[in-house]
C-alpha cells in the first residue's frame, strides 16, 4: 500500500506577518524555535499591493495603525499546507504553498471579486474573501467565494459573489463555522454580523441579518463547541454567542468591557478556557475566562511592549500549535510580541521581534504555523 507522505509531512513552526506595502505587498516570515523564540527568515512578495497606512474607509482615523481593519487579511489553511493573502491595493488575493522548511511559494494570484479584499476564511478547498469596495463603486462591499486545487490555485466560483446587509456595510472578518456549513461576516460600520447558508456547490444564500450587541464588531472567532467570540471595537468589549441552524444568533455575554480601548481582535487558548483580546490603541492584551456554557469574565491585562520600551499597539493574533505560545503584530512597529502561555492562562513576555531596524507602520495580518 502506498502511503501519501503529506499525511505525515513535519514542517517547521513558523510565524508570518504581511507587510501590506502599497509597492509590493510581501510576506515576513519567522522561525519559532522550541522555546517560542522567532528568528526572522526572509520576505517573500505576494505580487500584489497593499493599502499601506492608507486606511480602506473613512469609518476610523488614517493614523497608519490597522490600514484593513480586518481580522484575517493573512489566514492559514486548517491543515497548513496554504497560505492566503489579501492584496487591498490590488484588488487580489494571492495563496502561497507552504513547503517543510516553512518558506511560503506563491502559486497563484487572483481578482478578489470586488474591491478591497481584506478577510479571508477558509474551510476544506473552499475559501471566501471580503471586498470593502471602494469610493468608485460607491464602497458596494462583498464575500466572493473560492475553490483552492490540491497546488494552492485559485479558481472563482461562478455565482458566489454576494452583498452584505447593506450595500456599503464594511465588513471586518469573514469566518467558516466549525463544521464549514455556514459563514458569519462581522460588519464593522453597521453593527451587524451576518450569517450565510454555504451550499454543497460553494455558493452561498442569505444573508440572516443579525444586529451586534455592541459597536464596531470586528474580530471573530468559533469555539469548537460552536459558540462565536465577537470583539467590538467601538465598545471596548467582548461578547459571546450561540448560533442556531436557522443563522440567528444568542447572545450568552453581550459587551463585557475590559477597561481599555478598541478590542479588535480575538482568538483562544488551545484548550479554549481562555480568549486573548488586542486592545489596540490602550497597547494592551486583555485575557477572559471562557466557562463551559460560553459564559465571559475578564481576569487580567498585559502591555504588549515591555513598560520601558516604546508602546506598541497590538493587533492580529495567533497560538502556537503546542498551544504554549501567544503571538500578536505590533502595527506601529511592525514587530511581534512573543508571550508564554501559562497553566492559569497567563502570559509571560519573552520577545519582541522584529525583521527591520525602522518602525514599520502599515502591517497588517498574521498567521501561526
Amino acid at each position: 500500500m502506498q502511503i501519501k507522505n503529506n499525511y505525515f509531512r513535519v514542517r517547521a513552526n513558523m510565524v508570518y506577518m504581511m507587510t501590506n506595502n502599497e509597492v509590493m505587498n510581501q510576506i515576513i516570515a519567522f522561525y519559532m524555535d522550541m522555546n517560542g523564540m522567532l528568528t526572522f527568515v526572509g520576505s517573500y512578495p505576494t505580487y500584489g499591493r497593499g493599502t499601506g497606512i492608507k486606511k480602506v474607509s473613512t469609518a476610523t482615523a488614517n493614523d497608519g495603525i490597522d490600514p484593513l481593519t480586518s481580522q484575517g487579511a493573512l489566514t492559514l489553511s486548517r491543515d497548513g499546507r496554504f497560505l492566503l493573502a489579501v492584496n487591498a491595493g490590488s484588488h487580489s488575493i494571492s495563496s502561497f504553498i507552504i513547503t517543510d522548511s516553512g518558506a511560503p511559494v506563491l502559486v497563484d494570484v487572483k481578482p478578489s471579486g470586488g474591491a478591497q479584499p481584506n478577510s479571508i476564511g477558509m474551510f476544506g478547498n473552499l475559501l471566501y474573501v471580503s471586498n470593502v469596495g471602494n469610493a468608485a463603486n460607491n464602497f458596494a462591499s462583498n464575500i466572493t467565494g473560492f475553490h483552492i486545487s490540491d497546488n494552492g490555485s485559485l479558481t472563482p466560483i461562478s455565482g458566489s459573489t454576494h452583498s452584505l446587509s447593506t450595500f456599503n456595510a464594511q465588513p471586518a472578518q469573514v469566518l467558516f463555522t466549525p463544521d464549514g456549513s455556514k459563514i458569519v461576516v462581522t460588519e464593522f460600520t453597521s453593527n451587524h454580523i451576518s450569517v450565510f447558508h454555504v451550499n454543497k456547490n460553494g455558493t452561498v444564500t442569505g444573508p440572516i441579518v443579525n444586529d451586534s450587541y455592541g459597536q464596531g464588531p470586528l474580530g471573530a472567532y468559533f469555539l469548537s463547541s460552536g459558540i462565536l467570540l465577537v470583539t467590538e471595537a467601538g465598545s471596548n468589549s467582548l461578547s459571546s454567542y450561540s448560533l442556531s441552524n436557522d443563522g440567528i444568533l444568542h447572545v450568552i455575554s453581550g459587551s463585557v468591557p475590559n477597561g481599555y480601548k478598541t478590542a479588535c481582535w480575538v482568538v483562544t487558548t488551545r484548550d479554549e478556557r481562555f480568549a486573548y483580546i488586542t486592545n489596540t490603541l490602550s497597547g494592551t492584551i486583555s485575557t477572559y475566562q471562557i466557562d463551559p456554557n460560553g459564559a465571559l469574565s475578564v481576569v487580567r491585562h498585559i502591555t504588549s511592549t515591555p513598560p520601558d520600551t516604546a508602546p506598541g499597539t497590538p493587533m492580529d493574533v495567533g497560538v502556537s500549535r503546542d498551544g504554549r505560545h501567544f503571538y500578536t503584530l505590533n502595527g506601529n512597529q511592525g514587530t511581534v510580541s512573543v508571550f508564554n502561555i501559562q497553566n492559569d492562562g497567563s502570559l509571560v513576555r519573552m520577545q519582541v521581534a522584529a525583521w527591520t531596524n525602522f518602525p514599520y507602520f502599515g502591517s497588517q495580518g498574521l498567521a501561526v504555523l
